[in-house]
């Protein structure tokens, strides 16, 4: 309790600071009042121009919060002409805290979209660019609209950020003060950066300051799952049908076992006999088999663990996954490790390739490079230890403007979920019947459904917001607070939109917020809750649970069962206790712990590969940004050249075998007969190595006055494509060690130091390769070119024929033009051993 209310304490005493601080914005409203609009205009020019004379960013940021109330008050005398509505002091505090880099937790209906606008202004005043984040496009597109009025009005521009937009309208959006823009576009925006082989074709700014709204969905609960942008890897196997198919046949505890608990499903013996009859195998638990077991293992998941409605939905022959959080259907976005071609499979709908990773970032390694990083929500307070341990911010809950009128009832838990709906139904009713606005939350697609039948079946007109129908979001939402309306909704009405209250709603007890499922997580019954209640407005809410939801099923419901069933109570009469409520909220907390390992453990895969990211986009960055690279192409080929030399000769032998190094030495530095053993007869190493260094030097000279102007222009383009080939590679051979790395736990190993050593060492491995084709095309490509070259930016040197050829007719690793002849999976002309498809076929 002691340090509880130390807790407490740091959060009255922030807010007390932070309220001294609005004081002194207040206090300057009479200065601001007395301003024309073009004064109000010119007070931001000064502003920026005094700010975008100082170099350094710590004296920058001194310099902000130095003028931090005069422009916080100017951006309250503007609200108050283009909006006609003034910040509260409340929203004022919140607006430090976000500048400061914490979180406001502000309760719904408390104006978070203003409270933003403030520390938005005085950060985009230093030309560095002020990234605004919400979930989803919608919201973008709103707060955009309605702000870059505000914006302009004080002398600002604004961009949106879109899905849609093609490279110059993605660089314009970029290049304004205030971009808004979804979480997602900013991750694939900047991977994407990262892959273009043009400085021209970048899009993004260094990152600077972002304001996340809705701050806990986006950095907690999405991150959970990487961007990755995909190519196409292997055509699917039939093995997916085969595999679903043989799941379908499956019987429960017979064949195989499910843990609700933990969702962990395996085969019993007779499943496995059964595996090895249909897949006519002797032993499916042969190292040969693994791809068989693999298949397998997420047809079960698949059939059994995914539910069509909950976890994905059916749409015009495709998969698209629901948003367990939001509700709302991520298009484009794909489950992992072919589960989500097993569920194709599952569906009767086409199986889709797999693909093959080539960039991918985790949500907490992007917005820990922003040089300021905050947010805004209405519930972060119970996840203020991953906050600040993974991002830095700490959580400063606001208070409200006016007190908070909502009751909050305690749950009603049934035996059955029958009895539950059925007494949902009726409350629901009762509340109609007498005008009041109801809100029902929902968990998932299916359930919204389902009570949308029995209340059709009672007669009651009501409006239903799904994943299914999510475009009449806004208009459904905001039609929900009028009197006798009732609305379905999933969890997508607890984010970002708010519900006025009807004429004579008041009167009537305002919005009554039913839930009818407790989520795993807290925060996202107390959003649900937040709809009711919103700036002082009476409002009530309760949950309606039964010993049959998922999250009971989970975690214990049987001692629950067994005494409701020792009292003799049947499924129309509940409990209502405080003891429930608090047993479902420790279930809630061990399944958020749950989740917090999770996160905390992909993050710690991640960083492995973080630090690999950083050197190779640096690397790249380096090469597109200079005019020309030779000294980072000689680097290079010293480099392998002494590991070669290092490789091969060994001083201590009397009488040592040089045509490996010669052998070798032609085939990646030099043209064959350029070496002979007669020159490195009596030689140290050191001379070894300086006297064919000289002969390397001598052919780099060569390509360089047979090149001429273009050589820059080829060394780069050589350096690119090598570099970008490896490490795609290099990122999908990290992505399969991931995948199966957990394995070794079983090997008393522990995993994640395996991943971290070996992860290392493919580095290293790829770094020496990316050098020894670095060396190999520069020194030994034969290149022709054509007198009217002209370069296009997304073409490699046109008009340019490489070739490494050494005089004879062996030909090695020479980028050659497709051609119709060559079969997908003949083995690829150029010579390396690979498959077309897999090579240059790509």
């Amino acid at each position: 309790m002691g340090i509880l209310s130390k807790l407490v304490d740091g959060n009255k005493r922030e807010v007390k600071r932070l309220g001294k601080i609005a004081d002194k914005v207040i206090a300057l409203e009479d200065d601001m009042a007395i301003l024309t609009d073009d004064e109000i205009k010119q007070k931001t020019k000064s502003f920026q121009e005094e700010l975008q004379q100082i170099d350094d960013i710590k004296k920058q940021n001194n310099k902000l919060d130095e003028i931090l109330p005069e422009a916080f008050a100017l951006v309250r005398e503007a609200s108050k002409r283009v909006f006609n509505m003034t910040p509260y002091k409340v929203q004022i505090m919140g607006g430090i805290a976000i500048h400061h880099g914490d979180i406001a937790e502000m309760r719904t209906g408390e104006g978070k979209t203003l409270t933003a606008t403030m520390p938005t202004y005085l950060n985009a005043l230093t030309g560095r660019g002020v990234h605004v984040i919400t979930v989803n496009e919608y919201l973008s597109s709103v707060q955009s609209e309605e702000m870059a009025e505000l914006y302009n009005f004080l002398g600002l521009t604004v961009g949106l950020n879109l899905h849609s937009l093609n490279t110059v309208g993605k660089r314009e959006a970029y290049a304004q003060d205030i971009t808004y823009s979804t979480n997602n576009e900013l991750g694939f925006d900047y991977l994407r950066d990262n892959m273009v082989n043009y400085k021209e074709d970048r899009v993004m700014r260094p990152l600077n300051f972002a304001i996340i709204d809705e701050v806990d969905s986006i950095l907690i609960d999405e991150a959970r799952t990487p961007l990755i942008i995909s190519g196409e890897a292997e055509k699917s196997t039939s093995l997916y049908t085969q595999a679903n198919v043989f799941a379908k046949m499956l019987k429960a505890e017979e064949d195989y076992n499910y843990d609700v608990q933990t969702r962990n499903i395996q085969l019993t013996e007779q499943g496995i006999d059964k595996a090895e009859r249909m897949f006519k195998i002797d032993n499916l638990y042969d190292l040969k088999y693994v791809d068989i077991i693999h298949h397998i293992n997420i047809a079960l998941r698949a059939n059994y663990t995914m539910q069509r409605d909950v976890d994905y939905m059916v749409s015009e022959g495709e998969i698209l996954i629901v948003d367990q959080f939001t509700g709302r259907t991520m298009p484009g976005r794909r489950f992992s490790e072919g589960l989500h071609q097993a569920i194709e499979a599952k569906e009767g709908v086409k199986i889709q390739n797999e693909s093959k990773t080539m960039a991918s970032i985790t949500f907490q390694n992007y917005f820990r490079m922003y040089r300021k990083l905050a947010g805004m929500t209405g519930t972060a307070k119970t996840e203020e230890e991953e906050f600040r341990n993974i991002y830095n911010m700490t959580v400063t809950q606001i208070p409200t403007n006016r007190p908070v009128q909502r009751v909050d009832r305690s749950d009603l838990i049934y035996i059955s979920q029958k009895g539950k709906f059925d007494a949902v139904v009726e409350d629901v009713i009762e509340k109609h019947r007498k005008g009041q606005p109801v809100l029902l939350g929902t968990v998932a697609v299916e359930t919204s459904e389902y009570i949308s039948e029995l209340l059709k079946k009672r007669g009651i007109r009501h409006s239903v917001l799904n994943a299914k129908n999510h475009e009449k979001e806004a208009e459904i939402v905001s039609g929900a607070g009028q009197k006798g309306a009732v609305t379905i909704a999933t969890n997508m009405a607890g984010r970002g939109t708010d519900i006025k209250l009807g004429e004579g709603v008041e009167e009537l007890g305002g919005l009554a917020v039913i839930g009818t499922e407790r989520h795993e997580s807290r925060r996202i019954d107390d959003q649900l809750r937040g709809r009711s209640g919103r700036q002082g407005d009476k409002g009530d809410s309760r949950f309606y649970l039964s010993l049959q939801d998922d999250l009971m099923v989970r975690f214990g419901s049987e001692r629950m069962q067994s005494m409701m069933n020792r009292l003799g109570m049947d499924d129309s009469t509940p409990i209502e206790s405080k003891m429930v409520t608090r047993a479902v909220e420790s279930a809630q907390k061990r399944v958020e712990g749950n989740n917090f390992d999770a996160r905390k453990r992909i993050l710690e895969y991640d960083e492995v590969l973080r630090k690999q990211r950083e050197i190779m986009y640096e690397e790249r960055n380096k090469i597109i940004d200079e005019p020309e690279s030779s000294e980072l192409v000689i680097e290079m080929i010293k480099s392998a050249l002494d590991r070669t030399i290092s490789y091969f000769v060994n001083e201590d032998e009397d009488n040592p075998d040089y045509e490996p190094l010669i052998h070798y030495v032609e085939d990646v530095f030099l043209h064959e007969g350029d070496l002979k053993v007669d020159d490195l007869n009596g030689k140290d190493r050191e001379d070894i190595t300086a006297f064919i260094w000289d002969k390397i030097e001598q052919g780099y000279e060569k390509q360089k006055a047979l090149l001429g102007e273009q050589m820059p222009e080829f060394e780069r383009m050589i350096l690119l494509r090598t570099i970008d080939n490896h490490w795609t590679s290099h990122i999908d051979t990290m992505d399969q060690l991931r995948q199966g790395i957990h394995l070794r736990s079983y090997g008393q190993q522990n995993p994640l130091r395996d991943y971290q050593n070996e992860g290392h060492q493919l580095f290293d491995n790829m770094m020496q390769s990316i050098e020894e084709e670095v060396s190999k095309f520069i020194l030994k490509s034969i290149v022709s070119v054509d007198d009217d070259v002209q370069r296009e930016k997304t073409k490699e040197l046109e008009g340019q024929h490489l070739s490494a050829n050494d005089g004879k007719e062996k030909v090695k690793a020479k980028p050659i033009v497709k051609k119709d002849e060559v079969g997908r999976n003949d083995p690829c002309p150029c010579g390396s051993g690979k498959k077309y498809k897999n090579c240059h076929g790509k």
